[in-house]
């Protein structure tokens, strides 16, 4: 008999990156781990950071575990396995529920499934396709993923999803539309976390602390970075899901902003947001106590991002372009709006 599979967890992934930058052959930390050493070529292939600045090109182990996690998102075993699907598809048809289906796949000996499974494929980007919730019984309430976010009251209006987003947006001709989300760390630390934004024509960033993850906290700590700015600087904002962002009509009623929303579990539709806090882990890890970190660090990291030259900026830094940007509008900052468009004071 064979060895059992096991995934790739966040040691091996912290291993396989100590010794990859160690430059250990991929054989040796394939014995090292006692894998395959295909499975440690996949692991690099797949999980490796793509950026267009070498300092933040690599194999990151913080980076590779969301990677993975993001993988299997739910419903994917299905996915993955047409055969499986069009046997269960095949039994929503005869009018079974999935529970059903569970049960007569494992009668006759098939691939097992879980029926949490089905439901979620059912409600997953590839069953609304084919729209197959049609086929669930009538009596069957729709189910929310075991284990992902609940909305808690949380609507999105359609006009508010990412597919009604200006093109003008998408396209990154304009200044003043911002991506946003959360970067969380180890729960043992409490509940403080960050609040990651990056405009997305000229990739400044914008880093700040927060003690809890409720939304009207959230909110007033972007109404209170951005309102310095002006408006035309600061004209929409783009979120994933998350209840944390639930009180997102204050940005309207306060400052004139429009937020959109990313369609449910696809964080990678803000990419910008995401390529940031994959940079982010490279000086905040998830072990790392955010809530006893001091302020300056905090902002020497913002300062490290903005003062990287981008290739995409033609070489020039975030904080050049925003500048120049507040320049052609007649706005200045000279460090204490909390913009932060000054030179830093901290060097690396």
């Amino acid at each position: 008999m064979g060895a059992q599979y096991r995934q790739l967890g966040r040691d091996d992934r912290e291993t396989i990156s100590r010794l990859t930058d160690a430059r250990i052959p991929v054989r040796r930390i394939a014995a090292e781990l006692g894998r395959h050493p295909s499975t440690i070529y996949r692991e690099l292939r797949r999980n490796f950071m793509h950026d267009e600045e070498p300092f933040f090109r690599g194999y990151f182990p913080n980076v590779a575990q969301k990677y993975a996690a993001d993988r299997r998102a739910p419903g994917r075993k299905l996915v993955r396995d047409p055969e499986l699907a069009a046997k269960v598809i095949d039994g929503l048809r005869k009018s079974w529920s999935p529970e059903q289906i569970v049960g007569r796949l494992r009668h006759s000996g098939s691939r097992r499934v879980c029926h949490e499974t089905i439901y979620r494929y059912v409600y997953g980007e590839e069953g609304k396709r084919q729209a197959l919730y049609q086929l669930l019984p009538w009596s069957r309430r729709r189910r929310r993923p075991r284990g992902g976010r609940k909305p808690r009251g949380l609507q999105i209006p359609h006009t508010s999803c990412i597919g009604q987003r200006p093109s003008n947006i998408s396209q990154r001709t304009d200044f003043g539309h911002w991506e946003g989300d959360l970067v969380i760390f180890r729960k043992q630390f409490g509940k403080s976390n960050l609040t990651s934004m990056v405009e997305r024509k000229s990739r400044f960033v914008m880093l700040w602390r927060n003690p809890s993850r409720t939304s009207a906290g959230v909110m007033a700590g972007i109404e209170a970075k951005l309102a310095p700015l002006p408006s035309s600087l600061r004209q929409s904002i783009t979120f994933d899901r998350g209840t944390e962002f639930a009180a997102y009509g204050t940005l309207r009623s306060r400052m004139g902003m429009d937020s959109y929303f990313c369609e449910p579990r696809s964080p990678w539709q803000k990419g910008g947001v995401e390529n940031l806090n994959g940079r982010l882990r490279r000086f905040l890890p998830l072990d790392v106590d955010i809530a006893a970190l001091p302020v300056d660090a905090i902002e020497a990291v913002s300062a490290r991002l903005n003062d990287t030259p981008r290739k995409c900026l033609e070489y020039r830094t975030p904080r050049e372009v925003l500048a120049e940007t507040m320049a052609v509008h007649g706005a200045k900052d000279d460090g204490s709006s909390g913009v932060g468009l000054a030179p830093p004071r901290m060097k690396w």
